[in-house]
């Protein structure tokens, strides 16, 4: 079995005598996609800032690559090969496409004191961020203000920043939220197809249950800040606790089937 990337032990986060993360443990294997599902306050969020250095845990360690991440700040952990995209679009407005994900590359390259003047003189630079949005499909914007391009666009500009760090893992927070019915087929067939290239290793939180069924190799299943279940989409569907974690509507999103 191949090593993983990311371990997870004991992690827990308490707010006062509440506790919203509690004891999970979670080895993220190297370049699978793991998806992270729950009924809201099921903890999901607190973990993922947790595991990017957003918040500080209680308890528990997180280890990148057999280095102890636990606590750091988030600058720190993305130069060790985390990258973070958001649920709002954190981008650079004013800038073209392609200029934002220079200013990136000018950042991960060492030149963060010029950024704003140095990557549109950058030959290196310049090519790397073609590159990279060719990659994505979206290298035909690249002349163009990320404020006006479509939401669905600017959602896979801000992969392409993610990306441009070159991060060992790769956390999409909610990455089709907001999205055009088109836009979340476009946006997860990107994915896929990045995943099925062996680049990257993907945790991914996601509303949407088919996008979740589509990418992800294996499913963490958190309920009231604990991990219910983690295992493959089928063995998911079929678990009798996520089922009834999953009430009504929710429980029909999980297994697929339309309520009455």
């Amino acid at each position: 079995m191949t090593s993983p990337i990311l371990t997870i032990s004991n992690l827990t986060k308490r707010f006062g005598g509440n506790a919203a993360v509690s004891n999970i443990n979670l080895d993220v294997i190297r370049k699978e996609t793991m998806a992270i599902i729950g009924p809201n306050g099921a903890g999901k969020t607190t973990f993922y800032n947790m595991v990017s250095g957003r918040m500080q845990p209680s308890e528990g360690n997180i280890t990148l690559d057999g280095k102890d991440i636990t606590g750091l700040p988030p600058h720190k952990i993305s130069k060790l090969g985390i990258s973070r995209s958001f649920q709002i679009n954190n981008i650079f407005p004013e800038m073209t496409v392609q200029e934002n994900v220079e200013v990136v590359l000018s950042a991960y390259h060492g030149h963060s004191r010029k950024l704003f003047n140095i990557a549109s003189r950058n030959a290196g630079i310049q090519q790397e961020a073609e590159e990279l949005l060719k990659r994505l499909g979206v290298d035909s914007l690249k002349d163009r203000r990320a404020e006006v391009i479509s939401y669905g666009d600017k959602r896979l500009l801000e992969i392409a920043m993610v990306l441009a760090t070159r991060p060992k893992l790769v956390l999409l927070d909610e990455p089709t939220a907001g999205m055009t019915p088109e836009e979340t087929r476009r946006t997860t067939k990107l994915i896929k197809s990045l995943a099925d290239s062996g680049d990257y290793t993907f945790l991914i939180t996601e509303h949407d249950m088919d996008v979740v069924f589509d990418l992800a190799d294996r499913i963490l299943v958190m309920h009231r800040g604990e991990k219910l279940f983690a295992g493959t989409p089928a063995e998911v569907k079929i678990h009798p606790e996520v089922r009834r974690a999953y009430l009504g509507e929710e429980e029909d999103e999980v297994t697929g089937e339309t309520s009455a």
